[in-house]
Parts: structure tokens; sequence; C-alpha cells
């Protein structure tokens, strides 16, 4: 599966560490909280999924969390045929295609965040996600020919959403819609409600690059979760700073990691929509802190796509939303409300950014 995000990258981007410590207590009455989760990881949507469960007795709702990520990730992805997103473009200029009750949702708030980002996000942008194949062994950079021509076909004002059908069309020949800088999100939030279904507490849902951080921390009662944001220039685990969340959702997107390099320039996989090339601005990698996993998919691209200074005063200008942006000249800007809580490594090798100086 891809993303823009094609979040494998996005992984190395800004990754999420989850830096958990871990004392045996018990978190209410009803549910015991163990030391040590029960854990599965598997590599699901070009990514490693990983459930970590607290709750004592909840092991086998593992397997309920992985099936309900299998089932999603079959219907969404457009690397392989059969999909419900595949039968879309297959359609394209011809006929609407009715979607499950599963997938309808997940389209309907992709068409509302590429309205809000004025196309920074754009739905439709599989033309030209398709053309580069980055993250594959057919990776390529095009020609600009190759470019203009697919450029006409991004579009979302072109996706035609029936509510009361649940279809979807597309209106010309050869468009494509590529969900993966936000199907994660989905697929992520849609895994917790299995988990809270189940009578689960206290969990780490991580499908590479997104984070959720269920309940509280099992270090002790209502102690919140202390979590590392990656820093994007070293391997894994490797932070440059932390902060402490609950019931919350981390997402990030960066350049690096997923690229491909011609000629000594890299090119990342996260595609400007207006342009067809990768979009160029000082942002290393950037962290969505949300309440859902889909609104940081759909947010962590619309700020990426408006750069550090405007970023901020959107983000800002949201309920429930912060930010931690990591630029390209090692300096690191978080949003107002993280300002006080949000502590950056002393020996990270990065600086707090002055808002005076972005442009």
């Amino acid at each position: 599966m891809k993303n823009k995000k094609s979040l494998i990258i996005v992984i190395a981007a800004l990754f999420l560490v989850i830096l958990a410590g871990c004392n045996t207590k018990d978190k209410t009455e009803e549910a015991k909280i163990n030391k040590e989760p029960y854990s599965d990881q598997q590599s699901l949507l070009g990514t490693y999924v990983q459930v970590r469960i607290y709750d004592d007795g909840k092991e086998d709702v593992l397997e309920k969390a992985f099936a309900r990520v299998k089932e999603l990730g079959d219907k969404i992805t457009v690397n392989e045929k059969g999909s419900e997103i595949d039968k879309i473009n297959e359609q394209a200029g011809i006929k609407p295609v009715k979607v499950s009750d599963d997938i309808y949702p997940l389209l309907k708030r992709a068409y509302e965040y590429s309205e809000d980002s004025s196309g920074g996000f754009d739905m439709a942008i599989g033309p030209i996600t398709q053309l580069w194949h980055i993250g594959f062994d057919d990776a390529r950079k095009p020609s600009q020919e190759e470019i203009d021509q697919a450029l006409k076909l991004v579009d979302y004002h072109k996706v035609k959403l029936n509510d009361e059908e649940k279809t979807v069309y597309l209106e010309e020949k050869g468009m494509q819609l590529d969900l993966g800088a936000i199907a994660k999100g989905f697929i992520t939030d849609e895994v917790v409600k299995v988990l809270k279904d189940n009578g689960v507490t206290t969990a780490i849902v991580d499908l590479g690059g997104n984070v959720f951080v269920l309940g509280h921390s099992p270090r002790g009662k209502d102690m919140d979760w202390n979590v590392g944001i990656q820093d994007p220039n070293k391997a894994r685990n490797t932070v440059i700073g932390t902060i402490q969340e609950s019931n919350k959702t981390l997402v990030t997107s960066g350049i690096y990691e997923r690229f491909l390099e011609v000629d000594g320039e890299k090119y990342h996989h996260l595609f400007d929509p207006k342009t067809g090339y990768p979009f160029d601005n000082d942002i290393a990698g950037v962290t969505v802190i949300t309440n859902e996993s889909i609104d940081g998919d759909g947010l962590s691209t619309a700020v990426f796509a408006m750069g550090v200074k405007k970023g901020l005063e959107y983000a800002e200008g949201l309920k429930n939303v912060d930010v931690i942006f990591v630029t390209k000249e090692d300096e690191v800007f978080v949003s107002k409300d993280i300002e006080k809580v949000f502590e950056l490594g002393k020996d990270s090798g990065y600086t707090m950014g002055d808002r005076k100086d972005l442009k």
C-alpha cells in the first residue's frame, strides 16, 4: 500500500518511538494492567504493524486487530488488483462504482481534506504517484511531458460521491485515486475501535508512522505515555525529544527513508499535486498530534504542503491539533499549546527555532 506519505518512509522521516516504562498497576477496578504487553508485529500495508495490549486476559484481541488491518488493507490498496479502490480506478470515465460501508466514509473524509487543504492533499493524486512509483523496483523519474499529461488527471473536484447510493465516479478516463496518504490513519482508528469494543483500555497501535496511545501508561495510575519523536537523520529509536500524551494519535510524514535518487538528486515520495514533483520546502519531517489518526494523516500532508510557517498557523487555528516540525536546517518548531510540554533532547544536535525567522 502506498502513502504519501507512503509512510514506510514516513516511519524514518519522523517516526514515533514509544518510550513506555512499565510497572504492574491496576488501572481501574475492572482492568488489571500487566507489566509486559501481549504483542504482535506483522509486515502489512507496506510497513511493520505492531499492536501491544497491556490489559490482562486480552491476548486474543490481537488476532482480531490484525484481521481488521488485513481486511481494510485489501479493500484500499492500489498496488494489488481486486481492491475497491482499484475497481473505482478501472471504471474511471465509464460508470460509478458502489463501495462498502467500510470504504465510503474514508472516501468522504479524503474529499473533505482535499477541500480543506485547497488541494495540497488531493485524493486523485494517483496518476502522479503511479508514474514515479517511488518505493517500488520500477521507480523512475518521468519526463516533463509525462508529468504534464498526468497532472491533467489530478483533480479531486472530478471525484463524484453519491451519499445515497454510496457510489464513487471518476469523471475522466485515466483518473486514479490513491488514498495512501490517509489510509493508514483510517485503519489505525478502526483498530482502536476493535480494541475498545473488546474491552481493551491500555494499548499501543503502531502502523509505521501512525501511532495511537490508548489509555494511560502502565507506569502508574493516570500517567501519560512518554512518546519520543524520531530523529529524521538518524537510525531508528534515536529521538530528538519527547512529549507526554494519552488517548492521542501521533502521525508522522517526512522525506527520508523512501526516495528515488537520480543523478545525485534525491526525490522523496510526498508529491505536490500542483507540480507533479515532490514538495520542495523547508520541512524534513512533521508530526501531527490529534484525537483521530485519520485527521493526523490528512493534516500531516496538508501542513507539509504549506511549509513550516503557514503549517504552524494553519494547525493552530484548528481544535485539538498540535504539530512538531523538524526543518532541513536542524531546527524544531512546535505549536503554541505544546511549547511547554515538548522536551528537546539536550544531546539531540537540534535547536528550537525562532518563529521570527520563518518566512
